[in-house]
C-alpha cells in the first residue's frame, strides 16, 4: 500500500489563554501521489491554518500530521526544518521573493539551504526551471523588475527547486489578473499530471477549486466535505 505524502490524524490547533480559539480540530485527511486537493471555505474557517499544519509551518496541540510516514508532532525544529526542505514546496499568495535578488538566486536559496548539490548542479536546475516557466529572458531580474504572473512563476520555480513531493499553495492566483491566474492553474496542473507530484492549494475562487481533482471543505476549522469535483469520474471500487 502507497503511503500518503501527507496524513493528517485528527490534527488540531487551539490557541489557549484568557480566549480559547480553535482554528482547526479533529483534521483526519491524507493526500496521496498524483492528487490536486483544493481547500475551500468562508474567510476565517481554517484553511491556511490547515495549510500550515500540512506543510509543518506550525505545530498541532492535538493529533499529528505525518509527512512521507514519519511522525512530526514530537520533532525539533531542526528536523522539521529539514523535512519542509526535502519534502514541501510552498507557494502564497505573495510570493514573498526576496526584493534584493535576481530570479535565478531567489530559485537558488532552498537548494542551498538543503545543501544537496553542487553550485553548478544547483544553478543549471534553477536556471532549467525558470526556462521551462517561460523565464528564461528573466533570469537575472529582481522581482520590481517582474510582473505579478512572473514573480509568481519564479515562486514556483523555487518551490520545485528541492524537487518536493508535495507543492502548499496558499492563494497562489489571488493577486494575478485572468491570464496570469491561467498560467499558474495550467503549471500546477502539469506538476501533478506529468511529474505525479501532488498539489494542494487553499483558495476562494470556486473556478480554481472545480480544477482540483478533489475538494476539500473547511467550516469553523472542520472539515465538512471531502470528495471528488464534480468534473472528475467516480472511482468503482472492484
Amino acid at each position: 500500500m502507497t503511503t500518503p505524502l501527507i496524513e493528517a490524524r485528527k490534527a488540531g490547533r487551539i490557541l489557549r489563554g484568557e480566549i480559547t480559539t480553535t482554528l482547526v480540530t479533529d483534521i483526519s485527511l491524507s493526500v496521496m501521489p498524483g492528487e490536486f486537493v483544493s481547500i475551500t471555505g468562508p474567510s476565517g474557517s481554517g484553511k491556511s491554518s490547515l495549510l500550515y499544519l500540512l506543510g509543518l509551518l506550525d505545530i498541532p496541540t492535538e493529533g499529528e500530521v505525518l509527512v512521507g510516514g514519519e511522525a512530526t508532532r514530537a520533532l525539533d525544529e531542526n528536523h522539521r526544518a529539514d523535512l519542509r526542505l526535502a519534502m514541501l514546496g510552498f507557494v502564497f499568495q505573495f510570493h514573498f521573493l526576496l526584493p534584493e535578488f535576481s530570479a535565478l538566486d531567489n530559485v537558488l536559496l532552498p537548494m542551498r539551504a538543503l545543501g544537496r548539490m553542487k553550485d553548478a548542479q544547483m544553478r543549471n536546475r534553477a536556471t532549467d526551471l525558470l526556462t521551462t516557466l517561460g523565464l528564461a529572458d528573466h533570469l537575472w531580474k529582481r522581482p520590481d523588475q517582474l510582473s505579478g504572473g512572473q514573480r509568481q512563476r519564479v515562486a514556483i520555480a523555487r518551490a520545485l527547486a528541492n524537487q518536493p513531493s508535495v507543492i502548499l499553495a496558499d492563494e497562489p492566483t489571488g493577486n494575478l489578473d485572468t491570464v496570469a491566474s491561467a498560467q499558474v492553474v495550467s503549471i500546477l496542473r502539469r506538476i501533478v499530471d506529468e511529474e505525479k507530484k501532488a498539489v494542494v492549494i487553499v483558495t476562494h475562487d470556486p473556478g480554481l477549486a472545480a480544477k482540483a481533482d478533489r475538494q476539500i471543505q473547511i467550516i469553523d476549522g472542520r472539515i465538512a466535505s471531502d470528495g471528488l469535483s464534480a468534473n472528475q469520474p467516480a472511482t468503482v471500487a472492484s
